[in-house]
């Protein structure tokens, strides 16, 4: 039967082995032939195999036990310096906290108890690759450190050019997220491969702190592209907050822990440039911007609003408007936008965080996946389907039950973000 380590990690996803190159070394055992009596030291195999070179700098310590568990990991570089690491979630593998140097060698000493007090200990050395000549895929990392982020705050990485298909679980195992108190949620990619984002099944809770790594720097991916950086961030989620504006009647309720605080009159989108229908998050906060949409179609112009806050790539904001003040609550007049009175969006500037919810229905045209953080304008059914990995069974959608007879039934951000509205 066989046991493994079971440590609390860096990635709430459950992911799979890593990516590692494949050997091992002659074991050391407590016991040259296990006597009657005498506890039966743990099988264990580790990767990279002993004497390995070119190993990529995002290699990790893989450790497989049989009848026993992990009890210490040792990392060290060629000067005798530890590295410090973390055991992933299934006890697969130690994953370093910072990317290891290039044209280094390091040696792993891993020591496994068995289920009867024996023990086990395997070293490896190995020495990673040059640095690769190939170029970097860009990473951009949509979750900063030592903010206050709203409950619908999706963690977002942008790739340029996006991930093909077959990298994807790849570059997915090095993307960590670490939630207190836990809420496990998991990766989903946008079908061009351009955005991955992460969430869980539900908002996540006020008072909880996120924290996340892109552990990219030096990854292979296919056979163009390394990862180009490693990054980490750590923030917590606020007060709970969701607009929602509805074109019939041409208002924006605005809810705090779930009740109602204020009705605010709105001008959305004229026929010709529709506002979007669907879950939106608030993206960016600006007091003061300008909207430069020359060049653009239906564009032209450039005016500087204040109190703007984006929603999408394609340059729906809510902001302040006083020209069309008179137009609020009663008809549709912006290029695209939601316009409120210059007293109102300065009143919801003190309101919301970066990371709020706001819902839009009844408009002429439908949210495009990736036009913004869209993870929560699918399902989690659908959501779930994005991921690169496999998903914990505990996250994954109940499977559909085949009812008895007779029973009743019951995208990508663009290089340069837009700014047409208005």
């Amino acid at each position: 039967m066989e046991l493994r380590q079971r440590l609390t990690l860096f990635a709430v996803t459950i992911a799979v082995a890593p990516f590692v190159l494949a050997g091992c070394t002659a074991e050391r055992r407590s016991g040259a032939r296990p006597a009657e009596g005498r506890a039966v030291p743990p099988n264990l195999a580790l990767t990279p195999g002993d004497q390995s070179r070119d190993v990529p700098v995002t290699a990790e310590i893989g450790a497989h036990v049989t009848g026993g568990r992990i009890t210490a990991v040792r990392l060290r570089d060629d000067q005798g310096k530890a590295v410090k690491a973390e055991p992933r979630e299934d006890g697969s593998a130690w994953v370093p906290s910072k990317p290891l140097q290039h044209q280094r060698t390091y040696t792993a000493e891993v020591t496994a108890t068995g289920d009867g007090g024996g023990t086990t200990t395997r070293k490896v050395t190995f020495t990673t690759m040059k640095k690769p000549e190939k170029p970097p895929i860009t990473s951009t990392l949509y979750f900063a450190d030592k903010r206050t982020y709203g409950t619908a705050m999706p963690v977002t990485v942008a790739f340029d050019p996006p991930i093909p298909k077959e990298a994807r679980a790849d570059v997915q195992r090095r993307l960590f997220v670490k939630t207190d108190p836990p809420q496990p949620g998991t990766w989903s990619w946008l079908d061009d491969g351009s955005q991955v984002y992460y969430r869980a099944p539900d908002f996540w809770r006020p008072g909880t702190v996120i924290s996340v790594r892109t552990g990219l720097e030096g990854l292979p991916i296919g056979k163009d592209y390394v990862g180009d950086a490693d990054r980490s961030a750590t923030s917590k989620i606020g007060r709970q907050v969701a607009l929602e504006v509805d074109n019939a009647t041409k208002q924006m309720s605005v809810f705090r822990e779930g009740k109602l605080i204020r009705k605010i009159p709105v001008s959305l989108g004229k026929p010709s440039t529709p506002t979007s229908s669907g879950k939106m998050v608030i993206m960016e906060k600006h007091e003061q911007t300008t909207f430069d949409t020359r060049g653009e179609p239906n564009g032209g112009y450039v005016i500087d609003v204040e109190d703007a806050q984006r929603l999408t790539w394609g340059g729906e904001f809510i902001h302040g408007a006083p020209w069309s003040e008179g137009d609020q609550g009663k008809v549709n007049v912006s290029h695209g936008c939601t316009n409120i009175s210059a007293a109102a969006a300065d009143w919801l500037m003190g309101i919301t965080q970066v990371g709020d919810l706001v819902t839009f229905k009844g408009t002429e045209v439908q949210l495009q996946a990736g036009n913004g953080w869209t993870a929560w304008n699918v399902s989690w059914d659908e959501f779930v389907k994005g991921s690169a990995l496999p998903v914990a069974s505990g996250l994954r959608p109940a499977p559909v039950q085949t009812p008895h007879p007779g029973a009743v039934a019951g995208g990508s951000p663009a290089p340069a973000p837009s700014v047409r509205g208005r």
